[in-house]
């Protein structure tokens, strides 16, 4: 977002207060290879038919009730 400083003393803080910052972009490529590191699609459940039913199956009551 951009900002209209007049004041330049002002302006001057806020461009050092943005330097040295990660961009939005750069945050997200690094949770990206961070997550990418962290998971092992080796271990992982396969996405199939009946999984994909089961995540757009309406709840019960008696299975969102506890015990």
């Amino acid at each position: 977002m951009a900002f209209h400083i007049k004041k330049p003393e002002t302006d001057a803080l806020a461009h050092e207060r943005e330097q040295g910052r990660p961009s939005l972009v750069d945050l997200g490529v690094q949770f990206c290879r961070d997550l990418r590191t962290k998971v092992n699609p080796q271990n992982g459940k396969p996405a199939d038919k009946a999984f994909r039913d089961s995540l757009y199956e309406e709840a019960t009551p008696s299975s969102t009730m506890p015990g």
